[in-house]
């Protein structure tokens, strides 16, 4: 009995893999007949469990059931799941906190000792940056995909960076998380253009608007044209550069929130960003701490050289 239930228990966690398996396969990995195979089968059923048959060549799927089967992971997936439980409960998402360390506490429950040490001593190691943006309501995280996925428009109160508000009307196509903050990519029907919105400075209004037939995107690399609305369209100055350090480095000290950034070649790449400020601008690009040269805007290149020569006059008399 001890055994038959252990195959049980191996069977249903090969079956929760996203993928069809045909009964050839399962028996193969537990070590049985396709005969032995179609038995468990049954009486996984049996115990409420929604196995689909696969059209065409026999096979098996886990559908979707009433109730919520047991979560049966390897070492390394719970220590993923915990991890990623641990980060949600300090993240930008308001509710999810208490609810994700009420999570990790059943996890680490039957979280074997091993188990539980590597997760303990990542977490000990690690801490997290203090201060955060504005805390995005789940509810509205899963309202917009609602109506992504089924095509409805959005009515919503917008409040844009200036701290002015106006009421919109948008066709969602896509949410973009950047790590700090939730954008919702959407055709701005007031507007007849893609706007890229903050979820946190939205209010939506129910309900939701009419359906739409989805539009061709507002580009092929939707990261990249997020990262152009927020970190180089909004302010007076648009910066250009090409900086003398291969575009991977640079990457890592200029995220997508701050920059676009195009590979030119192994050792360079071309550096996009704004600012309100030529002096923010020039610093942005200074503290790199590589060469680069500046293409835009025009006023740029001048205000450096002013800002150099400052620089140089400031240490003229003093002793080398």
């Amino acid at each position: 009995m001890l055994e038959t239930s252990a195959r049980l228990l191996r069977l249903l966690s090969l079956l929760q893999t996203p993928r069809d398996w045909s009964g050839a396969e399962l028996a193969e990995r537990l070590g049985v007949s396709p005969r032995t195979i179609r038995r468990d089968i049954d009486r996984l059923r049996e115990l409420g469990y929604a196995v689909d048959a696969t059209a065409g060549a026999p096979g098996y799927r886990l559908g979707a059931g009433t109730g919520l089967p047991p979560l049966l992971l390897d070492d390394d997936e719970a220590v993923a799941v915990a991890i990623g439980l641990g980060t949600a409960a300090v993240s930008g998402v308001a509710g999810i906190e208490e609810t994700s360390v009420r999570a990790l506490a059943k996890l680490e429950r039957v979280l074997p000792s091993r188990l539980r040490r590597r997760v303990g001593d990542l977490r000990s190691a690690t801490v997290p940056l203090a201060g955060r943006d504005a805390a995005v309501d789940p509810a509205v995280l899963t309202t917009i995909a609602a109506a992504v996925r089924d095509g409805e428009s959005l009515r919503f109160d917008y409040r844009s960076h200036d701290g002015t508000g106006d009421r919109r009307t948008a066709e969602p196509y896509r949410l973009v998380n950047s790590g700090r903050r939730w954008y919702l990519v959407a055709w701005d029907t007031g507007r007849a253009d893609w706007r890229t919105f903050r979820v946190d400075r939205l209010r939506l209004r129910t309900p939701n608007g009419p359906r739409f037939t989805p539009r061709e995107p507002p580009g092929a690399d939707l990261v990249r044209y997020v990262s152009e609305r927020i970190s180089v369209d909004p302010y007076r100055y648009r910066g250009r550069f090409t900086v003398h350090a291969p575009a991977e480095v640079i990457a890592v000290r200029m995220p997508p929130t701050m920059a676009v950034i195009e590979p030119a070649g192994e050792d360079a790449c071309v550096l996009s960003t704004g600012s309100n400020s030529l002096d923010e601008l020039a610093m942005w690009v200074a503290r790199l701490g590589v060469p680069f040269t500046v293409h835009e805007p025009p006023e740029l290149v001048e205000h450096i050289r002013a800002l150099g020569t400052r620089l140089v006059d400031a240490t003229r008399h003093h002793p080398a």
